[in-house]
């Protein structure tokens, strides 16, 4: 089981590896087949419903996506508590880059995960001391990779269909194409797919969703921390001194406050990111570029494909390259992107850019 603390990042001590080690074998020990669920006397309704909507995701993503779904999410489990781990992520107060951590099986990622929350706790106010930007953030889903076969959550398992479907696709993506140490490819391709996937499922299933208005609404979003990032890099690579850097800094936050406000004023649901938003520092932003940002390049390369295998072909082979390299067709594969989609939300007056400089 010690193999299973790899994929939760970390490997300084031997507590931590414990720590990972038993809460997976807690997890994968209460496994229950989902079709004995579904049958079980005492299982409530909405949880049937749930658990074969599960299972007709399962097939789409085998059949249609071409993802290897193997055993992953045949089963179920009903935690303790309210998630399976805490993930703590850490940036320097003046720097985007996040600190990583290195496994051997997983590679470098820039969170550490912990199966119980006073821990993770421990581990933020601790780099916190240290002098980082920290964010502390409850995890309902994560992937082994396909070493094991992860099961459906309680802490996911009762969400809307078209949240659960993308969850779904963006984890076993993980299994289908992961390149070792670089965090920001594995989460952008994963990101991709579940996006490329999510409207297709939701034709498949006749529905009329408001998903498109809550992907223009995470678009806006994305735009917005991706200029803060751009506000605060020249801030940051000053020779100011640190008190000078440290009160600028400030002042950008705030205006990205300030402008979310501006932007989801007319949403339906406007706090829909106001706590994350609320807690924006570098770690946060780090994540967000960490999980997006290359996400137009492997949009792209879908286009340019034109089916789903031969896309996970593309992007392995893209994987394969030498960072330097692969970063630079991914570049170049997102610009081509940007060109030709010019953003398509629902806040297309908005301008970002302007409203962080006012």
């Amino acid at each position: 089981m010690l193999v299973a603390s790899a994929f939760l990042v970390g490997c300084e001590t031997v507590g931590y590896y414990a720590q990972a080690a038993a809460g997976q074998w807690r997890i994968l020990s209460a496994r229950e087949p989902i079709e004995e669920v579904i049958n079980k006397p005492g299982t409530s309704e909405q949880l049937q419903q749930q658990l074969q909507l599960i299972l007709e995701i399962r097939a789409y993503a085998a059949e249609v996506l071409k993802l290897p779904v193997g055993n992953a999410y045949s089963a179920y489990v009903q935690l303790d508590d309210t998630y399976p781990i805490w993930n703590v992520l850490a940036a320097p107060e003046f720097s985007l880059a996040p600190k990583r951590w290195c496994y051997p099986i997983a590679g470098c990622a820039s969170y550490r995960g912990y199966f119980r929350k006073s821990a993770a706790e421990a581990k933020a106010n601790s780099l916190h001391a240290q002098g980082y930007d920290i964010y502390l953030g409850a995890v309902p889903a994560y992937s082994t990779l396909g070493w094991f076969d992860d099961p459906i959550l309680s802490s996911f398992v009762n969400w809307p269909q078209e949240r659960l479907a993308g969850l779904l696709f963006h984890e076993l993506a993980h299994r289908r194409v992961y390149i070792f140490g670089d965090t920001q490819f594995n989460e952008s391709f994963a990101t991709a797919v579940s996006e490329i996937a999510l409207p297709g499922w939701l034709r498949s299933q006749g529905l009329v969703s408001s998903a498109d208005r809550a992907r223009a609404e995470t678009l806006s979003v994305r735009q917005l921390m991706a200029a803060t990032r751009r506000q605060l890099k020249p801030i940051y690579q000053s020779s100011e001194a640190d008190d000078v850097k440290r009160e600028q800094k400030a002042q950008v936050l705030s205006r990205l406050r300030q402008c979310y406000r501006k932007l989801s004023a007319n949403w339906p649901n406007p706090a829909r990111y106001q706590n994350y938003i609320e807690k924006t520092n570098n770690a946060t932003l780090a994540l967000a570029a960490e999980y997006e940002s290359q996400v137009p390049a492997f949009k792209q390369l879908y286009l340019d494909s034109g089916s789903w295998e031969v896309f996970y072909d593309a992007a392995q082979r893209l994987g394969d390259l030498d960072k330097t390299d692969r970063e630079e067709s991914l570049r170049v594969l997102g610009d081509r992107y940007r060109r030709e989609f010019s953003p398509r939300n629902l806040e297309s007056s908005f301008d970002a850019e302007r409203c962080l400089e006012n």
